[in-house]
Order: C-alpha cells, then sequence, then structure tokens
C-alpha cells in the first residue's frame, strides 16, 4: 500500500505528516530543521532513492538549501548555495523554492530566490550559478517588489517540452524561456500591471502563484495580487477567471493532478486585511477551468480569521485527490475527497509557509 507524505515549512521548522491511501488518520513528526524558516520542501524521486530538498533561511546563517536522503531524519546544508556575485549589486534574502529537473536530468535543479532571481545546478545541489538570461534580463531595472519583497517564488518545467519553463516574480510578472533557460521573454498580456513603468510598461503585475497543467502544458493559471487568471497558449494571453468568486485577491492556487480544469483557490479579503472574506474558511473548485467556482466548507471552522501563504497548498497525486492547505495560525487542512469534506490534521504548528504533497510506495 502507498504511503501519502504532506511535507509541511513552518516559520520554526519542519514536519512531516503521513498517512495511508484512506488518508484518514495522520502520524506528525517533527520539528525538523528546528530552528529554520522553511519556505519550500520538495521530495526528488530521480534517483531512485527519496531526496527532501529544502529552501530554508535563519537570522543568523542567512539564506540556503538543505537537503536529507532519509525522509527528513537527517539533513546536510549545501557547501556552495545560491549566491550572488559580490559585484552583482544584490543580496540573496532568501531562498523562496527548490524545484528538481527532469527526469532525465537527475543532478539538474533549479532555484528560485530574493532578491529576485533564479539559479541552477547541474551537479546534484553541490554547486549553484546563476541563470544570466533571466537575472540581467533587459527590464531589471524597472523590477519592483510587492509587499513580500522582490522575489521569484515560482519556476514550472514544461511537462512535454523540455526546453521550456516559466517563472513568476513579484511584483514583475512572468518569464517564459523556450531555450532550457538561455533567454527568457516577458508573458504578462492579459495581465493587471499595478503601476505602469514608463521604460518597461509590459512589467509590474504582482504574480502570487502559478501552476501549469501535467496533461494540457500549454494551459496555466495563475493567483495574482489583482485576480485569478487562465492562459490557454502557455502564457502568450491570459484572461480572468473569477465569476463566482468573493474575492479577487489570494495567495495559493493548486490543480487537479489529472485534470486541467479542476482547479482550487483560496480567497481572502482584501489586500489591507488578507484573512478569510467574513471570517468563514472556505476553498473554492472550479470544475471547467475557472468558468465557474463551488464553495466547499464541510469541515472547517466557521470563524477562520487567518490567511493561507503562497506555498501553503497543495494535492497529492491519488484518486480521489487529495488536497491540503497550512495557515498562517498554523493549523492544517486535509481533504481526501477532492474537497467535498475536510479535517483538521494534527498539532497547532507555527505559522505555515509551505506545504507539499507526495505519494510513496
Amino acid at each position: 500500500m502507498s504511503r501519502v507524505l504532506v511535507m509541511v515549512g513552518t516559520q520554526k521548522g519542519a514536519f512531516f505528516c503521513w498517512s495511508d491511501e484512506a488518508r484518514g488518520s495522520w502520524r506528525v513528526e517533527g520539528p525538523l530543521l528546528k530552528g529554520w524558516e522553511v519556505n519550500d520542501l520538495q521530495l526528488d524521486l530521480r534517483g531512485g532513492e527519496p531526496v527532501v530538498w529544502a529552501a530554508v533561511g535563519h537570522h543568523v546563517y542567512g539564506a540556503t538549501v538543505q537537503h536529507s536522503r532519509d525522509l527528513g531524519r537527517t539533513w546536510t546544508q549545501v557547501e556552495n548555495g545560491p549566491r550572488y556575485a559580490e559585484d552583482a549589486g544584490r543580496t540573496l534574502e532568501r531562498v523562496w523554492t527548490v524545484v528538481p529537473g527532469r527526469q532525465d536530468e537527475p543532478e539538474v535543479l533549479w532555484a528560485g530566490v530574493a532578491e529576485a532571481g533564479l539559479f541552477e545546478s547541474r551537479d546534484g545541489g553541490e554547486s549553484w550559478r546563476e541563470v544570466p538570461g533571466l537575472n540581467e534580463h533587459p527590464t531589471r531595472p524597472s523590477w519592483s517588489p510587492g509587499a513580500g519583497g522582490l522575489c521569484a517564488h515560482t519556476v514550472l518545467l514544461d511537462p512535454a517540452d523540455d526546453r521550456r519553463m516559466w517563472v513568476g516574480i513579484s511584483a514583475v510578472g512572468v518569464f517564459r524561456s523556450d531555450d532550457g533557460g538561455e533567454t527568457w521573454q516577458v508573458k504578462n498580456d492579459g495581465l493587471p500591471i499595478a503601476a505602469p513603468d514608463k521604460d518597461h510598461p509590459e512589467v509590474g503585475s504582482c504574480v502570487h502563484k502559478m501552476v501549469v497543467a501535467p496533461d494540457r502544458p500549454s494551459r496555466l493559471y495563475q493567483q495574482n495580487h489583482q485576480g485569478v487568471l487562465r492562459s490557454d497558449d502557455g502564457g502568450d494571453t491570459w484572461e480572468r477567471i473569477e465569476n463566482g468568486l468573493p474575492s479577487r485577491f489570494g495567495f495559493p492556487i493548486a490543480l487537479h493532478p489529472a485534470d486541467s480544469r479542476t482547479l482550487y483557490v483560496l480567497p481572502l479579503e482584501s489586500e489591507e486585511y488578507r484573512f478569510f472574506p467574513g471570517g468563514r474558511m472556505t476553498v473554492y473548485r472550479s470544475r471547467d477551468g475557472g468558468d465557474s467556482w463551488q464553495p466547499l466548507t464541510a469541515g472547517l471552522p466557521a470563524d477562520g480569521y487567518t490567511g493561507v501563504l503562497r506555498n501553503a497548498m497543495a494535492v497529492d497525486g491519488l484518486g480521489p485527490c487529495g488536497i491540503y492547505f497550512g495557515t498562517t495560525g498554523g493549523q492544517l487542512f486535509a481533504s481526501h475527497d477532492e474537497g467535498e469534506s475536510w479535517q483538521a490534521m494534527p498539532g497547532l504548528l507555527p505559522r505555515i509557509a509551505s506545504v507539499t504533497a507526495a505519494v510513496l510506495p
């Protein structure tokens, strides 16, 4: 029987939640990486044996990458993690995400960081190099931070085209590469621009989170600071899909692993308040690619004056798929039936920054 692992990154370490395929009860391990702020956790199965990659930060030791080869029992910090050159004119404030490369690239990893930039490793994380095509993009002088800083928080690999990838940067927009990261194009056509720049008016869209459909890689969705949007042409153009949502504002967005028309969002009241509208914790699901939305509340608290951060929502690969999200108040919720019903998972954790789900044999 398969095992389900939900990895939770918090402001004060990581927690691993284990269950079986029924997902009726959970066993929690942690805190792991005690004392570290854990921004993202990713399970890498390309080499046969599982490796967990962690994007972490510490008020003394700074931002870096760690990995575990025994499912969280022990951790090793990479010796030569992502770092800007001394003369780059920017500093590494946070590693937002570490993304394993494709199945036929077992040594490749990507890291999105703040100040916004992309790094690549081709030796299994031992060393990292900047991706100059993005980091030195001609529009860079016009990049401006959002409230959470100038952060490259989302890195997506096209599941069908090994040369295509996307990066989401707040508050700049979407960039796409069609040549393996050598060159990059701004893909903000149809996105709201918060503050148009006179020199580069095409940048200035505050992407909060973005996903690509595994069964239809030309389709992308994003939760933006100013709306929820869809692209059916690989990001060339975007259209709004907010009809039926109580708010345009929110952070995470999650996609069903086998159905490009089913997605989930967690709207928040506004950019000022950043909690569930009216205090009613609600997940919204669309079964038609965002054309309409259904509120899902069964089992969720009716008094949820918390929020959910951009990396804190995930789905597993089972059928029916499980959905998981964690709040800024440290609560973790799970659904084993695609959102029809919810249960609170054990414990009250520190502020939750990330949630990742995986299925292991």
